[in-house]
C-alpha cells in the first residue's frame, strides 16, 4: 500500500524498515510477534486523529501500543501484515496540575513514574503503582484499567479517572476531559474505553484523580499460618486503620524462596520461616509515629487470635523499600525459574482460602511435581495464581503442554467461586478466547452490540477481547 498519503496526513515518525519496527511488534513477554503495515508516532492528539481517520478511510486496523509492557498480548498486532501500529509515546506532555482541584491532566506516552512524580512535585499523591511504572504509559494503564498495589484504598485506573480525550473508531477526536467528580449528563463514555484495550477508539489524554501526600507510611511484614488468616487479618486491620490501610499483599514461602534465590540482597526479616506472608501498608496523615503505633496495635490483635505468629515492621525508609522489594520482585524471580504459567485472577474476598485450599489439591492430585507461585492483592481479591515446574526439571516442553489442561482447571474453579478470569491484565488475545466458556450470551451480545456501535468496521484493535 502507498503509504504517501498517511506521511503527510501528521506530523511526527513513520516507520516502515523491518529494523525499525520490530520493537513495537513483539510483546514484553515475548509470547507473541506479529506483522505491521507500518508503526506510526504522532506528536499530538490532532495527528492521532489524522492517522486514524486516513486508516479508516483505507480500511486499515489499528493497533494502538503504549510502553508495551502489557501481559496479555493486548499491544501487539496480528500475523497478517494489514495493522498499523500506532505508538502513543510521543505524547508525553503533563499538561496541567490543579492542586485545588486535586487533578493532573496528563497525555497517553506520559509514563505513570512521570506522573507520580509531577504530582509529588505539586505536593500531591498519584497512587496508581505498578511494577512496570517506570515504562507503563498513563494510555496503557487506562486502556487496560490497570490495579495494582493501592487498589485496596484508592481503585483501579478506572476510579482515578475523571476525564478522557480520545480518538474515535472514525478518526474524530472527543474532549472530555472535565475534572469533575459529579457530571450525570448522559452515558459515561469515559468508562467505555477504559478497560476496552484499544479496541473501541484511542485515548490521548487523561484527567486524573490526585490526593494529598500522606506524612508517613510504614508497612509491617507479617508471617500468617495459612490464607484463612490472612483474610481474617485483614478484616480487622479494615476495622481498626480505615482509610489508612493503604495496601494488603498476600505472598507464599515459595514466592520468598524464589526472591531470596535470585535476588542477591533479599532476605527474610524473620526469625522463623512460616507458609503464608502478608505486607501489610499504611498510609498516615499524622506522623511516622502515629502510623507505627497503629501498625503495632493492629499486631497486638494478630497475635492473640493467632493470625499472626511474627512480625516486623519498617522503622525507616530504606527497610520500608526493603520489606516492599520481597513482594515487588516475585515476578521477575519466578521468570528467572523458566517457564511459568499464570493466572491474573480476581475472587471475592470471602472466598480467597476455599479457593486456595481446594485448587490447590486438585492441581496437586492432577498435576503433580509442579511448584505453585501464589501471591497478589489480598486487599482487593486478586490474586497471581501461577505454576513453575518441578525445581530441576528441565523439560521446557512438556510443563508448556500442561499450561492449556492447567487453565481450564484453574479458571473453572474461579467460575465457581463466582471471580473473574482476568483481573487486571485484560484479556488481550491470551485470554480472549476462554472468556466465551464464562461469559453468558447475553453479556457478550451486549459487548458486540458496543463494538459495532462504535467501530463498525472492526478497525480498532481486532482481534482481541471479544472472542
Amino acid at each position: 500500500m502507498d503509504l504517501t498519503t498517511l506521511r503527510a496526513a501528521f506530523a511526527g515518525r513513520l516507520f516502515t524498515e523491518p529494523t525499525d519496527m520490530a520493537p513495537y511488534l513483539t510483546d514484553w513477554r515475548r509470547k507473541w510477534t506479529g506483522q505491521a503495515l507500518a508503526v506510526a508516532q504522532p506528536d499530538s492528539a490532532a495527528d492521532v486523529a489524522a492517522v486514524v481517520r486516513w486508516c479508516h478511510d483505507h480500511r486499515v486496523p489499528v493497533v494502538p501500543q503504549g510502553g508495551n509492557t502489557g501481559l496479555s498480548g493486548g499491544a501487539t498486532p496480528d500475523g497478517s501484515g494489514r495493522a498499523l501500529v500506532l505508538s502513543l509515546t510521543r505524547l508525553n506532555k503533563v499538561r496541567r496540575i490543579d492542586a485545588v482541584n486535586n487533578t493532573i491532566e496528563v497525555e497517553a506516552g506520559v509514563t505513570l513514574l512521570q506522573v507520580q512524580e509531577a504530582a509529588r512535585e505539586a505536593e500531591r499523591l498519584f497512587p496508581l503503582s505498578l511494577a512496570a511504572e517506570g515504562s507503563c504509559t498513563i494510555g496503557g494503564n487506562l486502556a487496560s484499567n490497570a490495579g495494582g498495589v493501592q487498589v485496596l484504598r484508592y481503585g483501579n485506573a478506572r476510579d482515578l479517572c475523571l476525564g478522557l480525550e480520545v480518538v474515535t473508531a472514525s478518526g474524530d477526536l472527543w474532549d472530555g476531559l472535565r475534572g469533575l467528580r459529579k457530571d450525570n449528563t448522559g452515558y459515561s463514555l469515559r468508562d467505555l474505553y477504559i478497560g476496552s484495550e484499544g479496541t473501541l477508539g484511542v485515548i490521548t489524554a487523561a484527567t486524573l484523580k490526585l490526593f494529598p501526600l500522606p506524612a508517613a507510611q510504614v508497612v509491617a511484614f507479617v508471617a500468617v499460618p495459612s490464607p484463612a488468616a490472612a483474610v481474617a487479618l485483614l478484616q480487622q486491620a479494615q476495622a481498626q486503620l480505615g482509610a489508612a490501610l493503604t495496601a494488603c499483599e498476600l505472598m507464599s514461602d515459595t514466592c520468598i524462596g524464589l526472591v531470596e534465590k535470585h535476588v542477591e540482597s533479599a532476605r527474610l526479616p524473620l526469625d522463623q520461616r512460616s507458609p503464608w506472608y502478608l505486607l501489610i501498608e499504611v498510609s498516615d496523615t499524622q506522623s511516622e509515629a502515629h502510623a507505627n503505633e497503629a501498625l503495632e496495635s493492629l499486631m497486638e490483635q494478630a497475635f492473640e487470635h493467632e493470625w499472626a505468629t511474627d512480625a516486623v515492621v519498617s522503622q525507616s525508609l530504606s527497610q520500608f523499600q526493603a520489606l516492599w522489594a520481597l513482594r515487588e520482585d516475585i515476578s521477575e524471580s519466578q521468570g528467572a525459574e523458566g517457564k511459568t504459567i499464570k493466572h491474573d485472577i480476581a475472587l471475592p474476598i470471602s472466598a480467597i482460602a476455599d479457593f486456595i485450599e481446594r485448587t490447590d489439591a486438585q492441581l496437586a492430585n492432577a498435576f503433580p511435581v509442579q511448584r505453585l507461585v501464589v501471591f497478589g492483592h489480598v486487599g482487593d481479591g486478586n490474586l497471581h495464581y501461577n505454576l513453575s515446574p518441578a525445581e530441576g526439571d528441565t523439560d521446557s516442553a512438556r510443563f508448556t503442554a500442561l499450561e492449556e489442561p492447567v487453565n481450564r482447571l484453574v479458571h473453572d474453579a474461579v467460575n465457581a467461586f463466582d471471580g473473574s478470569i482476568s483481573a487486571e491484565h485484560g484479556l488481550g488475545v491470551l485470554r480472549r478466547d476462554e472468556s466465551a466458556r464464562y461469559k453468558s450470551s447475553a453479556e457478550l451480545a451486549l459487548m458486540r452490540a458496543v463494538k459495532q456501535a462504535l467501530d463498525p468496521h472492526n478497525l480498532m484493535n481486532p482481534g482481541k477481547v471479544l472472542p
